[in-house]
């Protein structure tokens, strides 16, 4: 459609793919953002027509459709929807090539060169803040951009008509952020959720730009150039309001250090009377400040206490001194992260700790230390290992940084956690750069981590082993390391069922470095993407190996502490063992299980998750375990309900809290 000399207006398509969790997708807020800041700056705005924004992952011919007779068609891109927008621009140029193709987000990289050569159907791509460039290419006008007439646009690179790259500066960050209108109240999504009546979506909220610090593998302090800047509390109130009056169950905060003003508390204590008043949201996700651990506690307390938290989430990632300093978090005190989880430990708040795997300087002595230090100071929900992948403008992207820390990195398909086996999805899976070794983790110690992070995982957090390893480290003063190690580097010679489960690991951890996927797929359980240590207890408890598999346990563990340990008492361990297989969530059960041991085991064990010191003393002690008032009746139902959401919080024990539906692929 030639709209040159048309009266018609100008169509403006608009693509922000995000992947659909359990039912639910993202309002696509930075294209929100974009229309709200155009609709009230852009001169003769009145000439567009703005479509529905394309949000979901679909046959690329499909959004095609919905995209034709746009004049020019904006995409926000990043990491998890990049080559897919790719596809869609590539095939709306080959329908029509007069129309515009403008890609901006995270993805567009600022090291451009050959970039624009590669992907030759795109005509514009926009670096940084997207508001005032995207107001700026509207203000020039149709005719003019046909033209290639970019004059006075900021922030853009292109090809010109001879293919000689062109770069413009970049314009300044916005300073007030009220120059932006609220695309949630300003009613730029009431259109799309009008025409999906059925959908149930996800929130992103803003309260704050910028971020302090310079990780070296994120992009958001490059990103954002540092300097915080501030939505006004009138604004940022209505907004949650908004969020609850339109039953959006999930917020995702994107500030990347809430907490960090002390305005950030009431922004927590407002939301929390919006859910006492409305019912909604039920949950909100967001990154701690770095350093302020007084106003993280309270907030993230706070938060727990009215049900908002579903999990605090410690951001911790290393604590070894020489791999902090490479990734330049040595300013970020992990005293911080140390004093909030004793604090939550004590308040039986739960936590789960973020790690990430190979990073620079890390090696695999200094990864496992780190694990044990964790689990002692009073982690035992959830260690999350990730792996580290390159982000194309993180400061970790740098060749020169690559060279120095001799990163080897390999490109595998992003697949997310508990994700569904989707078919369409071959037509643009999204790639990623997995870092699979570097100077200080050579390819063999980097499957050694990888395998022994899954093996941890699966032994203590999918509380398998939790009660007999925790109680020999507090009570009797075994080091954790030395515990994991006899089943993460021990040797397993005699012991077939650890052994096999340990070598899946060491395979799956070379699939990946191969660029297979992160995730195990299984068609037959849930038809999803499985964690490999969820997917081995699956194994073990649908095989019927469980009595085997603890026989193991109790003969590896029973060896080790006759051969250095003589004090422990008599049966303390066989009853350990023999409560920590009652206490495991199974499908069919049907009665109610009463035990008598001789030890006061789940009483030390309680005080043990707390911090606490109950001293073992040989005691009857008469249990009841209610298997009955939560039961699952086929392997599906215990699949999701105990396995899939349980993960978050370790809920794999009868006498943990009620556990609530989590998103796939999120923490």
């Amino acid at each position: 459609m030639n709209l040159l000399h048309s009266n018609q207006k100008t169509r403006v398509g608009l693509v922000q793919i995000n992947n659909s969790f359990s039912g639910q997708n993202y309002l696509p807020y930075s294209l929100g953002m974009l229309q709200a800041y155009a609709q009230k700056h852009v001169a003769n705005v009145n000439q567009y027509q703005f479509l529905n924004p394309i949000y979901a992952r679909e046959n690329i011919a499909t959004i095609a459709r919905n995209l034709e007779g746009s004049s020019i068609v904006f995409f926000s891109t990043y990491v998890w929807n990049f080559r897919i927008s790719l596809a869609i621009a590539k095939t709306l140029k080959q329908i029509n090539s007069k129309t515009l193709i403008v890609f901006g987000g995270p993805q567009v990289p600022d090291r451009i060169e050959g970039f624009l050569e590669k992907y030759n159907f795109i005509d514009l791509v926009c670096h940084g803040e997207g508001e005032q460039v995207f107001a700026s290419i509207l203000n020039q006008g149709i005719n003019r951009l046909y033209e290639k007439d970019f004059e006075g646009i900021p922030s853009i690179s292109y090809l010109n008509c001879e293919g000689i790259r062109i770069s413009h500066p970049r314009a300044s960050r916005l300073k007030d952020l009220n120059q932006i209108p609220s695309p949630f109240l300003e009613g730029v999504f009431e259109s799309l959720i009008a025409a999906n009546p059925q959908k149930r979506w996800i929130g992103t909220w803003e309260t704050n730009r910028g971020c302090p610090f310079s990780c070296t593998f994120c992009d958001w302090g490059s990103a954002t150039q540092s300097r915080l800047f501030q939505f006004d509390m009138e604004r940022i109130y209505r907004e949650a309001e908004w969020f609850a009056q339109k039953k959006i169950e999930h917020i995702f905060c994107a500030d990347a250090n809430f907490g960090i003003l002390s305005r950030d508390y009431d922004i927590a204590a407002y939301l929390a009377e919006v859910r006492k008043k409305y019912g909604y949201p039920t949950g909100i996700n967001f990154q701690n400040t770095k350093n302020a651990t007084e106003r993280a506690y309270k907030i993230q307390k706070l938060l727990s206490d009215v049900g908002l938290n579903k999990g605090v989430t410690l951001s911790l990632q290393s604590i070894d001194p020489v791999t902090l300093k490479n990734i330049r978090r040595d300013n970020i005190s992990t005293d911080f992260y140390q004093e909030l989880q004793r604090r939550f430990t004590r308040d039986r708040v739960e936590t789960y700790t973020d790690m990430i795997l190979g990073l620079p300087g890390e090696t695999y002595k200094s990864f496992c230390q780190g694990i044990a230090t964790l689990i002692e100071n009073g982690q035992h929900n959830r260690i999350q290992f990730n792996n580290l992948s390159i982000l194309p403008n993180a400061p970790m992207a740098d060749p020169q940084y690559i060279e120095t820390h001799g990163i080897e990195t390999v490109q595998t398909k992003i697949i997310n956690m508990h994700g569904v086996i989707e078919n369409f999805d071959e037509e643009a899976d999204e790639m990623q750069e997995l870092v699979v070794a570097t100077k200080t983790c050579p390819r063999e110690d980097w499957v050694k981590m990888r395998a022994s992070g899954w093996m941890v995982n699966f032994m203590y957090f999918n509380k398998i082993l939790q009660i007999p390893l925790l109680l020999l480290h507090k009570n009797f003063d075994i080091r954790m390391q030395e515990l994991l190690g006899l089943f993460t580097d021990g040797s397993l010679k005699n012991y077939p069922i650890l052994g096999e489960i340990r070598q899946f690991f060491y395979e799956k951890a070379k699939d990946i470095q191969q660029g297979g996927t992160e995730y195990c797929p299984s068609k037959e359980w849930l038809n999803i993407y499985w964690p490999a240590d969820e997917y081995i207890l699956i194994q073990l408890c649908v095989g019927d190996k469980l009595v085997a598999f603890y026989k193991e346990a109790e003969a590896i563990l029973n060896g080790f502490l006759q051969e250095n340990f003589t004090n422990i008492p008599k049966d303390f361990l066989k009853e350990s063992l023999f409560l920590n297989k009652s206490l495991l969530k199974l499908p069919f059960q049907t009665e109610d299980l009463k035990l008598k041991l001789f030890y006061n085991i789940w009483e030390a064990y309680q005080a043990a998750k707390a911090s606490e010191m109950i001293v073992i003393e040989e005691q009857k002690s008469f249990y009841h375990i209610d298997r009955t008032t939560h039961r699952w009746n086929d392997w599906k139902s215990w699949f999701r309900e105990v396995i899939w959401w349980g993960n978050k919080k370790g809920a794999y024990l009868y006498t943990n809290t009620t556990v609530e539906p989590q998103l796939a692929g999120h923490y």
